[in-house]
């Protein structure tokens, strides 16, 4: 007779693999520290400004 297999624990670890896979995925894809979120946030804010600063405003004529 061979090996007896529990197919739920077989099962399981499978759903495993696939989520961990999954979840490195995700980390290279949308994954970025907390630094660079505010590096980034504060590069628009400055590119925002200074943008707006160039702005040239017209009056309406009716």
């Amino acid at each position: 007779m061979g090996n007896v297999i529990n197919l739920n624990r077989f099962r399981k670890r499978a759903e495993r693999e696939a989520s961990a896979k999954q979840a490195d995925a995700n980390r290279t894809k949308f994954g970025r520290t907390k630094a660079e979120r505010t590096a980034e946030e504060k590069r628009k804010a400055q590119a925002k400004e200074q943008l707006d600063q160039h702005l040239i405003e017209r009056e309406e004529q009716p």
